[in-house]
């Protein structure tokens, strides 16, 4: 059985093996992962893996750890199902690094839009630490999991707390992120904002997709900031998202301002589709408290100048969670201790 100090060693190798990929290895990945999801591009493929790296660096790693006063061998593993999610690219890997650090078994349902990267990764960690090869399962089904973590939509979410209600369970639904401008950003700060809403082209539940500005408010140093980002639109899925929901507002005289490459409209909406950002005006901080408040379940992150706004990121890191950044914000380790 690997030991905890094992299990962390072999991480933070695989932390580094990510920091020096070569660019031709990248582009290899990148183009394998395509094959399945025409989104993982070299770009997306290379932020997700760096920000892998970045959680698997050392200090970060041993100080999350400690907090949990894990055992250095697990003497009671469980089978860990985890449904994972193919929106971006390994985008379960953090879930899989908790279970496997917990020292349980770990039964990998890879999406079907991201069947190469997440299995990649857990061999390139079995090729660093053959120890786990006891402790990772790539499955079909979790008939056999004692317990399970389930990432889906909301309609999904329902099936799943129906068919895993007798087994301890994390049941993830729809998420969607924010942020907060008041006007007074700067063009440094609203081009940094511009990766929480594009990289992964929108697809993730950290990307920000609604803003929520003072009445009034000037959309024009927006845009400015956001020109760096133009080139998202010659992807072509995007591009068809693009001209798709374009056609939809001049068709249906939805008001709305254009740069291009991304749109924007007033909406009471959280969830904005692909290359359009919904916006909400407020009029002072109480108001805009009592907005955030009554939408805080829905929400994976919010962004603001200087993460100034209570609970939220600074601008571009909304796509930059550390280590001890939990989705649905439940303690996954905790539960997975608790078992």
């Amino acid at each position: 059985m690997l030991t905890l100090e094992n299990r962390l060693s072999a991480f933070i190798k695989l932390g580094d093996y990510l920091r020096n990929l070569p660019l031709e290895e990248r582009e290899y990945l990148a183009r394998r992962a395509g094959q399945h999801n025409n989104f993982f591009d070299l770009p997306n493929v290379s932020a997700a893996l760096e920000g892998i790296a970045s959680m698997l660096e050392e200090d970060q790693l041993t100080n999350w750890v400690a907090r949990y006063d894990l055992p250095q061998v697990n003497e009671n593993p469980k089978k860990v199902g985890v449904v994972m999610a193919g929106n971006i690219p390994a985008v379960g890997f953090h879930d899989a690094l908790c279970i496997l650090l917990a020292g349980h078994i770990l039964q990998a349902k890879p999406s079907s839009d991201d069947p190469f990267l997440m299995p990649h990764l857990l061999n390139k960690l079995t090729e660093i630490e053959p120890g786990f090869q006891e402790q990772i399962q790539l499955v079909m089904m979790l008939k056999e999991s004692d317990a399970i973590i389930a990432t889906g939509s909301d309609n999904t979410a329902r099936y799943f707390e129906y068919y895993f209600a007798k087994r301890p369970h994390i049941i993830r639904k729809n998420r969607t992120s924010v942020a907060v401008l008041t006007g007074k950003e700067t063009k440094e700060e609203l081009t940094a904002l511009g990766d929480d809403i594009l990289r992964y082209y929108g697809l993730g539940c950290r990307n920000v997709a609604k803003a929520f500005v003072p009445a009034e408010y000037d959309f024009t140093p927006f845009f400015e900031a956001m020109e760096y980002k133009k080139e998202v639109v010659n992807h072509h899925k995007y591009q068809n998202n693009y001209d798709y929901n374009k056609s939809i507002y001049l068709v249906n005289g939805v008001p709305h301002l254009d740069n291009g490459f991304l749109m924007v409209t007033e909406s009471q909406q959280l969830v904005s589709p692909i290359s359009v950002l919904f916006y909400e005006t407020y009029a002072n901080d109480q108001e805009l408290e009592q907005k955030l408040e009554t939408i805080q379940e829905k929400l994976q992150c919010v962004v603001s100048q200087e993460a100034l706004w209570p609970n939220s990121y600074a601008f571009g890191q909304a796509q930059c969670p550390s280590v001890s950044d939990y989705a649905d914000g439940v303690d996954t380790m905790a539960f997975l201790k608790s078992l």
